[in-house]
């Protein structure tokens, strides 16, 4: 099977033999959920509730009127417990809405099934903004702007690629509900204007890749595309590279070249809002490690707290283990395990002392060279590290530190341990409003 890829980036252990046989399970449903108003790239919505007010399975509960905006919905059926903050997956504090379980009807109840064919591109654009549709794979983009493009668009690309080791939910996702993906990205197709779509699967998904391929067959419009196995080969503008062979400016955005690339669970996000009249109420997550008693892909509300979640795995100490939400080149550790699953939660790991490192060790560069090899971005970590721990702040910029992606090679393959990844994405908030004062 021959495989495109991109240049840099590194082979790594997979650690997907936990969970990828296993088929997606639904995971009961908890007594509260927390939902933060705040689940994508933008401004925080309001809350459009308050304490006491009674909520059903799909309202909408948080909104706003800002342009990189999603709205929020209610997961499960009951009472507005609180309106305030709560811990937050990425860290600190959020404004979040705490609801109590009430009543046995905890189903959403879909619409009419409709053909989409019969909608306007706006019009799919509106449903799919109301339905609080974000960027599932980690980006968290809301996914009506990214599905507007200002210009002309030839291909739909989606990301089948799941590249970060232990998870599989994305992989599950293309084996059980291939016609959804099929659905969803003929929609996608039409919002964005593309006569083209390419689904791009790494070759360690074999079954995968058959399916897609027989359920595509004879069609024009669909191709699927084997993918090198190699970190982090599902990143936007290397998966443009590989599929397309399109060069990839730096700060180019992928509009501009022709392509706008979905993440599989968006994608299949997308055909329920549209044909089922379904928020974004519940994603699959892969729950994984080497010493869960009982790892799986399951359907989990969002807003299920992270220690229901490992109870339910037969996980009810945590003590010497690293709760990590997402995957574990580029998801966040835990401060507290009360914090909450988003629609961008992909995972949550429990992985031993052996297989993780305290960040907090700034050691001295050696000069191995070894992240400057495997840059996918063809950068200088080292340097921009080193930039990053002096906050030369002028520096960075001159050596493209915006650029950086945070996939987190240069710190899995720095033979000093040195947190490079961790160094730059401190820094980037503040060369990002430096930045925006040079250009005016």
């Amino acid at each position: 099977m021959k495989a495109k890829t991109f240049q840099g980036g590194a082979h790594i252990p997979h650690y997907k033999e936990y969970t990828a046989h296993l088929p997606i399970q639904p995971m009961a449903i908890p007594e509260h959920v927390v939902i933060p108003l705040l689940q994508h790239l933008g401004e925080s919505n309001e809350s459009l509730v308050k304490p006491g007010d009674r909520v059903r399975v799909g309202d909408k509960i948080g909104d706003s009127d800002g342009f990189f905006c999603a709205p929020v919905h209610a997961s499960i059926s009951g009472v507005v417990e609180a309106v305030d903050r709560f811990p937050c997956y990425a860290g600190g504090e959020r404004l979040a809405v705490k609801i109590r379980r009430e009543g046995e009807k905890q189903s959403f109840v879909t619409a009419d099934q409709i053909n989409s064919s019969e909608k306007t591109p706006e019009e799919l654009r509106r449903i799919i903004r109301e339905a609080g549709l974000v960027g599932m794979g980690g980006a968290a983009f809301p996914t009506h702007i990214n599905i507007s493009p200002r210009s002309p668009v030839d291909i739909l690309l989606i990301n089948g690629a799941e590249c970060e080791p232990f998870l599989t939910c994305d992989h599950r996702l293309m084996l059980e509900r291939a016609d959804d993906l099929i659905a969803g990205a003929v929609i996608m197709m039409r919002c964005i204007g593309a006569s083209h779509c390419c689904i791009g699967i790494e070759t360690n998904k074999p079954d995968a890749i058959e399916l897609l391929k027989g359920k595509t067959a004879g069609r024009n419009d669909f191709e699927i595309v084997p993918l090198e196995v190699k970190y982090p080969q599902g990143y936007k503008s290397h998966l443009i590279k590989a599929v397309t062979g399109r060069d990839v400016p730096r700060g180019a955005r992928s509009a501009d070249l022709g392509c706008v690339v979905r993440n599989v669970g968006t994608t299949i996000a997308g055909y329920e809002a549209v044909a089922l009249g379904k928020p974004v109420i519940e994603r699959v997550v892969t729950v994984s490690g080497p010493d869960i008693p009982q790892p799986g892909n399951f359907t989990v509300r969002i807003g299920t707290p992270v220690d229901f979640i490992l109870q339910q795995c037969g996980v009810f100490k945590a003590d010497g283990y690293k709760i990590i939400l997402g995957g574990p080149m580029t998801g966040v550790a835990q401060e507290t395990l009360s914090s909450s699953i988003v629609k961008s939660t992909t995972g949550v790991l429990v992985l031993p002392a052996d297989m993780t490192y305290e960040e907090e060790v700034f050691t001295d560069c050696v000069r191995c060279g070894k992240c400057v090899e495997h840059c996918p971005m063809l950068l200088y970590p080292n340097q921009l590290s080193i930039y990053a721990e002096a906050e030369m702040m002028d520096e960075l910029l001159e050596w493209n530190a915006m650029d950086c992606m945070d996939c987190g090679i240069c710190a899995y393959l720095c033979p000093g341990r040195r947190p490079i990844a961790d160094m730059i994405r401190r820094v980037q908030p503040a060369l990002k409003k430096k930045q925006q004062k040079k250009t005016g």
